[in-house]
């Protein structure tokens, strides 16, 4: 099994872009779904100090996410690329919200 094998031209062409309307679709789906984890943040928190800015920043990581997920799965090459450097940031992203 060579390389040539793992990347047929029948799998690469399964792959599909999308759209406007997918984009719209799942970036306000992503922005309920933040709004909804803000909402639990700020009901649940107990802590001393209150952070606003974090249940901000949840928010924008989820719209954020969904965006980086949208590019990953459109194109085979640039996710096989970006999906290391993708789970760094997010992993660096919640060291520094805590």
């Amino acid at each position: 099994m060579t390389f040539n094998d793992v990347f047929k031209s029948s799998f690469l062409d399964k792959v599909s872009s999308f759209s406007m309307m997918d984009m719209v679709l799942a970036l306000s789906l992503a922005f309920v779904l933040g709004l909804f984890i803000f909402m639990v943040y700020k009901k649940s928190f107990n802590g001393v100090m209150y952070s606003a800015s974090f249940g901000v920043s949840l928010m924008a990581m989820t719209m954020i996410t969904t965006l980086i997920i949208l590019a990953v799965t459109s194109n085979v090459v640039l996710s096989l690329g970006m999906v290391g450097r993708f789970l760094l940031c997010v992993l660096e992203q919640r060291s520094k919200s805590l």
